[in-house]
C-alpha cells in the first residue's frame, strides 16, 4: 500500500505474522500524534464508507472535502489519499494535539497498521498465509521504546485489521492483479472513471445499479439482489467483483486472469 510517511524508512526485514515486536504508543509517549502528519494515506473503500458515515456526508461531499486524487503507482489506477491540512506539519484533519485522533474508532487501515506497512497483499488462495510486512520506523518515534511485546497477528487483531482486509480482500486482489499486467496495457479512461466510482463513490454507484440499465445487462439473483439494496458494504464489494469481471474480461474474479482490461 501507498502509506508511507514522507520521513519513514523502510526495515528491510521480512516480518510475518508470527514474528514479535516490540511496540506501545499512547498519550505519554514524547512523539504522540506525530506520525498523523506529514503523511499519505492512501484510503481503501472501507476507509471511505466508514469515514463519510461517521461524519454524517454523502460519498461526493467526503470526496471533495477530505480527499485528494492520486494514481496508484505502478497500475494506473485512480485512488484517493486523504487531504492534509495546510498547516506547517501538513497535519491530518482529524487529530488533535494531546487528544489524538477525533475518529479513532473509523480511522483509516493504514493508520491501524502502524508501525507496519504490508508487503504482500495478495489474498488469493494458495498465497502465503504468514503475510510480508515491515516496519515503517520514523525517526521520531518512541514507541519502539516501551516495554510492550506482541506479534503481527496479534497486533493485526488488536487494531482491527483483520476484518478491514478481509473487506477489502478483493480490491486489493484487484489491484495487484493491475499492478502485474506490463506497463504497455493502460485502462481506458471511461474504464478508470469506473473503477473510482466502484472503489469511492458508493452512494453514485448505487445510483447506477439500480437506477440505470445496469440489472438489465447484468442480472443479479434475487438473494444478491436485497443485500446490495440494504447493505452498502455488501454493494461496495458486489461492485468490485463485477468490476473485475469487466476488466479481465472473466465471470468468476477468484480465477486466474485469462484476458486483458479495456486498452487505449
Amino acid at each position: 500500500m501507498e502509506d508511507l510517511g514522507k520521513m519513514a524508512n523502510i526495515e528491510p526485514v521480512r516480518l510475518t505474522s508470527k514474528s514479535d515486536f516490540k511496540f506501545k504508543c499512547h498519550p505519554d509517549v514524547p512523539c504522540f500524534t506525530k506520525c498523523c502528519r506529514g503523511i499519505n494515506i492512501i484510503l481503501t473503500p472501507y476507509d471511505v464508507i466508514r469515514l463519510k458515515n461517521r461524519l454524517g456526508l454523502s460519498s461526493e461531499e467526503f470526496l471533495a472535502i477530505y480527499t485528494v486524487p492520486h494514481l496508484l503507482e505502478k497500475t494506473d489506477l485512480p485512488v484517493v489519499a486523504l487531504k492534509m491540512l495546510d498547516d506547517e506539519q501538513e497535519s491530518c484533519p482529524f487529530v488533535r494535539d494531546g487528544e489524538g485522533c477525533i475518529l479513532y474508532d473509523d480511522r483509516p487501515t493504514t493508520c491501524r497498521y502502524y508501525p507496519l506497512g504490508v508487503a504482500t497483499l495478495q489474498h488469493k488462495e494458495g498465497a502465503d498465509d504468514d503475510g510480508f510486512y515491515f516496519f515503517v520506523n520514523e525517526p521520531h518515534c518512541k514507541g519502539f521504546d516501551e516495554d510492550h511485546t506482541q506479534t503481527v497477528a496479534e497486533w493485526r487483531e488488536c487494531e482491527g485489521v483483520v476484518d478491514r482486509d478481509e473487506i477489502n480482500k478483493e480490491w486489493t486482489d484487484l489491484v495487484v492483479r493491475k499492478r502485474s499486467f506490463p506497463a504497455s496495457i493502460k485502462l481506458t479512461e471511461k474504464a478508470k472513471q469506473i473503477f473510482f466510482m466502484v472503489s469511492y463513490n458508493i452512494d453514485k454507484f448505487r445510483e447506477f445499479v439500480f437506477e440505470s440499465s445496469f440489472l438489465e445487462r447484468y442480472p443479479v439473483d434475487a438473494e444478491t439482489l436485497e443485500e446490495i439494496k440494504r447493505d452498502e458494504v455488501a454493494l461496495m464489494r458486489f461492485g468490485v467483483r463485477w468490476l473485475t469481471s469487466v476488466l479481465f474480461k472473466q465471470t468468476d474474479p477468484h480465477q486466474q486472469a485469462t484476458g486483458t482490461p479495456e486498452a487505449e
